[in-house]
């Protein structure tokens, strides 16, 4: 595969494979290599269809339960396939014009993992004792150990690695080197970077530019400032910041999608755009990941109180800055929350999706979501634009992206009524006396100093310059 085009140009389909391909929730270690990287690669006609030119797939690799419990990171889950059905899977992906990132879990490890398991058999003796975070010998752990240990946010299941010990570092570097060198993937999503320390991230991010160029190192970072994992110290002979990663998870954006629309409060996510990407955001220059809903959270389609709100809400993750995520089965407007102690219905069969029920119009939907996705790939502005908001009110909102001279206008209604929002000719930086609606095929005047933009119901339009 050819080098990667920028980041903005692509569109992510984020696949949680385990629950994709209907897999038994406990491996018991014994099973043959199942076939779901099959049924994934059969997926393929699929995305292409609503435009996808990316996949974030993961976890992948053996593990006891759920695939955050990683017990071998050079052997694919026997629940899903193996590494030559692995390497199929990446190689038709690339076939197809579509780059692959896998979720890597370098924060913690299942305790079925090798050097755990030496571990509680050799206690104090063991020589992976300082594998792990904070193992101490003089009380025991909730799970009845003889010592206890540091578990990612409490649970005991995930047992922590001491990433400053060079032997865990050389184990896990080695394990990236092998998923780039023997299946070809194109980038990693750092499951709980913000739990890596600063060093672990920038020795690994010198290893995989090493070893691939423009090889996409994206965190996930649930809250703080990004700009912890986005940048490395400024303390280069230039005084200039350089990349520790290339992009963390936005879930600050994804907090103001669904809750902008639910309180009638544009000015929630008039504010997350400014703070992020205004003429003085903080993420302004990064390529910040974009999503409506993932493996971790309500499934969009509940999150929203008015279910009409989907398409406006789709159209704004394609037209802000940042680059657009879908999570599977999301397209057709399928509902799922998550259960007390159980994120199961967050993760359902490609075959439950199917035949599960939506809370839209399944077709209609999934023809938005195609729609949006391909106004954004004809669009310089709408991928590669710089943000400046034109207008807000409680359930109106309009933004301009602009490049190179290249100008998209976006303007959203959540109203369940047709709404004119009306901008001053001035803020449009075009000369144009008319505007053409290129999601709707309409166009309108520039009259007595306003372009007035009538918008359907729970709907918007996208708005580039006609002629001058």
């Amino acid at each position: 595969m050819n080098n990667m085009s920028k980041m903005t140009d692509r569109f992510f389909y984020h696949i949680y494979p385990l629950g994709f391909c209907g897999c038994p929730e406990k491996n018991d270690f014994s099973c043959p290599a199942g076939h779901g990287l099959r049924d994934i690669e059969a997926h393929i006609p699929h995305l292409l269809a609503m435009g996808v030119n990316a996949v974030y797939i993961g976890p992948l690799f053996e593990s006891t339960a759920h695939g955050y419990d990683t017990l071998d990171y050079f052997h694919v889950d026997r629940r899903l396939g193996n590494n030559e059905s692995l390497k199929r899977l990446v190689q038709a992906f690339h076939d197809n014009g579509i780059i692959i990132v896998l979720d890597a879990v370098l924060n913690h490890a299942g305790r079925h993992f090798f050097a755990f398991k030496d571990l509680l058999a050799h206690g104090e003796r063991s020589a992976y004792r300082d594998w792990f975070s904070n193992v101490r010998f003089n009380v025991k752990s909730p799970c009845g150990d003889n010592f206890t240990y540091d578990g990612w946010n409490g649970h005991y299941n995930l047992v922590k690695f001491n990433s400053r010990n060079s032997d865990v570092r050389e184990h896990l570097f080695a394990a990236v080197k092998f998923w780039i060198e023997e299946f070809g993937i194109d980038g990693l999503r750092l499951d709980a970077a913000d739990q890596l320390t600063p060093e672990f991230m920038d020795e690994l991010s010198d290893r995989c530019m090493a070893l691939k160029k423009n090889f996409w190192l994206m965190g996930e970072v649930v809250v703080g400032d990004y700009r912890q994992q986005l940048f490395r110290p400024q303390n280069l002979p230039t005084g200039r910041a350089t990349n520790r990663l290339q992009s963390v998870t936005n879930y600050e954006l994804y907090k103001g999608l669904w809750s902008s629309f639910n309180d009638k409060n544009f000015f929630e996510i008039a504010w997350t755009l400014r703070r992020q990407f205004g003429d003085i955001g903080l993420y302004r220059e990064s390529v910040l990941y974009n999503f409506a809903d993932n493996h971790d959270v309500n499934r969009v389609a509940s999150s929203v109180k008015n279910k009409a709100h989907l398409f406006p809400l789709y159209a704004l993750l394609f037209t802000v800055p940042g680059v657009p995520s879908l999570y599977y089965g999301s397209e057709f407007g399928v509902l799922g929350e998550r259960g007390h102690d159980s994120d199961r219905a967050l993760r359902p069969s490609w075959d439950a999706i199917r035949t599960a029920e939506s809370a839209v119009d399944r077709d209609a939907l999934l023809k938005a979501i195609a729609d949006f996705a391909c106004i954004r790939k004809n669009s310089l502005a709408l991928r590669e634009g710089s943000y400046r908001e034109l207008r807000v009110s409680s359930e109106q909102f309009a933004f301009m992206r602009e490049k190179n001279g290249a100008l998209a206008l976006i303007a959203v209604n959540a109203s369940d009524k047709e709404r004119v929002i009306s901008i001053n000719a001035g803020d449009l930086r075009s000369k144009s006396a008319r505007w053409k609606d290129v999601l709707n095929g309409r166009e309108f005047p520039v009259s007595n100093g306003t372009l007035a933009v009538p918008v359907y119901p729970s709907w918007a339009s996208v708005l580039e310059p006609g002629a001058e």
